[in-house]
């Protein structure tokens, strides 16, 4: 694990969790309809525009070359709020992307190409170094949905609405900052409003959200349940990672919802309907998650290399909903390969050997995990809106 990965773990804990931001004067808003504000825009050569290309790794260790288009007929719209990862230097990053926000959307957006029409806004977020003043008595009040950070994407979001969505459903997805910023935004400007009825799904991963304990609907959002199953329309995916062999301790920092009598939600894009799903994962081949690099062990015993910047593996996760004393959580095993050709390890924890923080979880690959199934969903959930939709 690398330094900044370290740092990076420690102070996002920190601020998330005792709600501490960097104090910052009132900026001008951004200009959303400069294209230069935006990563993503449909029919464009940005950030989204990025080679897709996987090999699947079969059991046993045969490859199959997986290629990938984007959809220019998409018939919904993606909005996408990305988490923490700008390593500017001052407290919240400027509108100038870096190779982090160009990796972060390789990681967890442009695959969502293939079946919505992407938008992906830049925005001045809380950076590694505003954690860092944060953490040493520089910071001020507020959190990680207060602040220019959620202003920009409220101010991007407006703008989308007015200029580019033209009565077209659309799906909101967001990890992390990006996930307690979109809780925001649909609390204050989606539930309960007209425009609610054009919304086709949000996925919020690596974020708490709670609902009243035995129920769907209630607690964070008033109005939208969360999804349980793949026809289902209008409602959220949230759910946060854990290893089934670390599972959320007492300090965990995802899953644990406060308030009377409630829980946090996990809906399991393998199974939305409950129990277990095989997970369809793309992996970095070279092991580069949100935020670094963990080179993994060969993905295959044979000597040929793997020269695609993805990885598939089919049968070698599975995903299900679980609780234990401190936290409700998305539970991932890994699935050895009985012939031993394929790898039988991921990366994606904080920390390595015997200094994993078990408390982070997966949050790494919260996305890149069940990144297929999130897409098929997507694709499934968009065919759903149009047939309700038909005769209207």
């Amino acid at each position: 694990m690398t330094k900044q990965l370290h740092f990076a773990s420690l102070s996002l804990a920190c601020l998330i969790f005792s709600g501490i931001s960097p104090a910052q004067p009132s900026p001008a808003p951004n200009d959303y309809s400069d294209s230069h504000s935006w990563l993503c825009r449909p029919n464009s050569h940005d950030a989204c525009d990025v080679d897709l290309t996987s090999t699947v790794i079969a059991p046993g260790g045969a490859l199959t070359l997986e290629k990938w288009e984007r959809n220019v007929r998409a018939p919904v719209d993606c909005f996408y709020v990305y988490p923490t990862v700008s390593t500017d230097a001052t407290p919240n990053s400027d509108m100038n992307p870096d190779a982090a926000e160009l990796n972060v959307i390789a990681q967890q957006f442009a695959r969502f190409g293939s079946v919505c029409s992407a938008y992906a806004p830049s925005y001045r977020q809380v950076t590694l170094a505003g954690l860092r003043r944060a953490l040493n008595g520089g910071g001020g009040g507020g959190s990680l949905d207060h602040g220019v950070q959620y202003d920009d994407v409220r101010d991007a979001w407006n703008y989308y609405l007015d200029h580019d969505n033209k009565g077209r459903p659309f799906v909101l997805i967001g990890h992390s900052q990006g996930s307690f910023i979109l809780q925001r935004l649909i609390r204050e400007e989606i539930d309960g409003k007209p425009v609610q009825a054009r919304m086709v799904s949000a996925i919020l991963a690596g974020a708490t959200l709670a609902v009243p304990r035995g129920k769907d609907v209630g607690g964070t959002f008033l109005h939208i349940a969360l999804c349980s199953g793949a026809t289902q329309t209008g409602c959220v995916i949230a759910y946060s990672m854990f290893r089934s062999t670390i599972p959320p301790p007492s300090n965990t920092l995802f899953g644990k919802a406060t308030g009377e009598n409630m829980t946090a939600a996990c809906t399991n894009p393998a199974a939305l309907g409950g129990g277990s799903g095989e997970l369809h994962a793309y992996l970095s081949t070279a092991g580069r998650t949100i935020v670094g690099t963990t080179p993994p062990k060969p993905w295959v015993t044979q000597a040929a290399p793997i020269e695609t910047p993805w990885v598939s593996v089919p049968t070698m996760l599975t995903g299900e909903c679980r609780s234990n004393d401190y936290a409700t959580y998305l539970e991932v095993t890994v699935h050895p390969d009985p012939s031993g050709h394929r790898t039988s390890e991921i990366v994606g924890d904080i920390g390595a050997a015997d200094s994993i923080q078990a408390n982070w979880g997966l949050h790494l690959v919260d996305m890149n995990l069940a990144m297929g199934n999130l897409v098929d969903l997507v694709g499934q959930q968009s065919k759903a809106w149009a047939r309700n939709h038909a005769s209207r």
